[in-house]
């Protein structure tokens, strides 16, 4: 539970979220050229807009970190997990579709994803703990989908707290990261700052708010840059 909520609610709102591809790719983790070129194949479509002007959900991000991740060798277990081929990502998607599942979940209680890895790299569909493909056994390799997002030279951040008074919620100001208890934007705190240079001018312009808030946005910011 936090102040916005149980994990529950904001995944009701998660499709409320709204990103042009530079700040999908910033929030996700996964490079812009990586974005563009998964919505013109249709590995993940952009859900709020696929058209021209494509405009990727808070649901979307998930989605593209679980695929980049699993284009990626994990190595956090003992032994190390390789990278799992494109054509068996587009297999397993295909599979989730086919039986009606999202490619994550929370029904229980904790966000995660039906894909799992085995050892050799190979995805398997888990439908209620039991691997899809009879007869196989699936290491249960995950990430947590909504914390600091670390994958290969790719990093994205916490998509709840980035910050310690800052925070995402998919149904307030459009999922753009803001200051906590607040509809102040982390992008309109940087543009503050770059016209004023100071962080204590900027928080006398928003009584009950202090310097070291909109310091956490402009560094964010700017790491979402870098």
């Amino acid at each position: 539970m936090t102040a916005y909520g149980p994990l529950s609610a904001r995944l009701n709102s998660a499709f409320d979220g709204c990103y042009e591809a530079h700040r999908a790719s910033a929030l996700s983790g996964v490079p812009q050229s990586t974005v563009y070129l998964w919505a013109r194949n249709g590995l993940v479509t952009p859900s709020v807009s696929p058209t021209r002007v494509k405009l990727w959900s808070y649901a979307d991000l998930m989605a593209l970190r679980i695929v980049y991740w699993l284009r990626h060798p994990k190595f956090e277990t003992e032994a190390s997990v390789p990278a799992s081929p494109m054509p068996r990502v587009r297999e397993a998607l295909a599979e989730l579709e086919q039986l009606g599942l999202d490619i994550w979940d929370d029904s229980g209680g904790r966000l995660t994803s039906p894909l799992r890895v085995d050892a050799s790299g190979k995805i398997w569909v888990d439908v209620e703990g039991i691997p899809h493909q009879a007869g196989q056994a699936a290491m249960q390799e995950s990430l947590d989908l909504l914390g600091p997002f670390d994958v290969a030279d790719r990093q994205g951040p916490d998509l709840i707290r980035p910050r310690p008074s800052l925070r995402i919620v998919p149904g307030r100001v459009s999922g753009e990261p803001h200051l906590a208890r607040s509809r102040i934007t982390t992008l309109s705190a940087a543009a503050l700052y770059e016209s004023l240079g100071d962080y204590k001018a900027i928080a006398d312009l928003y009584p009950g708010f202090d310097a070291a808030a909109f310091r956490d946005a402009v560094e964010f910011e700017s790491s979402l840059a870098a």
